[in-house]
């Protein structure tokens, strides 16, 4: 199985064959057991990989959660698995559970278990890629359009953006940090968190645990504190731990 980077290298022209508003909407279910080996689930061929380019993979969401996580867009693994944070190596479950948000570790097909803890998933931009940088500014900034609609329709207590770079680029704030921002979208805050991206060498699985705890104590003081270059100054620290 080719790795999302050599893919990336040796078909970066398909994988831009398609325009952003031509999108496919529609996803795949998950993937099937293995047929002589029922506890081994299959992994994505190539041409699998490929042929998720431009999927989307439905929201998590509910009116009222305590905290709508929001990730970049969804990966080709992601994508060809139907569920959000499906390739290995993804810390974004683990970090959940390392933090506490969930009291065990969730695989990506239990996702939807999420919203009785008052939790939910989305993406600014709902297309696959072979990588996030494929997207281009206005596509993160139509993006952000849309999820500043899903913000006021379904009202979260928080909103955890995934990705300080997106964040940036998307709501035109080149200074932002991670943490809690000093800008709330319509009525809702914000706080910014490392991408859990396998490929994110910056951050160590520690250091995950870490800024995703900070982010959990704020939600459940029941009132977010701080400010971005505190938060920041924190999650460099945890970095660098």
């Amino acid at each position: 199985m080719l790795t999302g980077r050599v893919i990336g290298q040796k078909h970066r022209r398909i994988a831009n064959v398609t325009k952003p508003n031509q999108a496919k909407r529609f996803h795949r279910r998950p993937p099937p057991p293995h047929k002589d080996r029922p506890n081994l689930i299959c992994r994505p061929t190539k041409t699998d990989l490929l042929a998720a380019i431009n999927l989307t993979v439905p929201d998590v969401i509910a009116p009222g959660l305590r905290v709508l996580f929001c990730g970049i867009n969804p990966g080709l693994y992601t994508a060809w698995a139907g569920h959000h944070f499906a390739r290995p190596g993804n810390r974004f479950w683990p970090a959940l559970f390392a933090s506490g948000f969930t009291r065990r570790l969730f695989r990506p097909d239990e996702e939807r278990e999420l919203l009785s803890l008052g939790y939910g998933i989305t993406n600014i931009v709902a297309r696959a890629t072979v990588a996030a940088d494929e997207l281009n500014r206005e596509e993160l900034v139509e993006g952000a359009c849309v999820l500043r609609r899903k913000l006021a329709q379904y009202e979260p207590k928080c909103v955890a953006i995934l990705g300080l770079g997106a964040y940036r680029s998307a709501f035109e704030r080149p200074k932002a940090g991670f943490g809690l921002q000093p800008n709330k979208l319509g009525k809702t805050p914000v706080w910014i968190l490392p991408n859990p991206s396998g490929l994110n060498a910056h951050f160590t699985p520690k250091a995950f645990a870490q800024v995703f705890s900070e982010f959990r104590l704020s939600v459940l003081r029941g009132t977010l504190i701080g400010d971005g270059r505190r938060s920041n100054t924190q999650a460099e620290e945890a970095s660098a731990g």
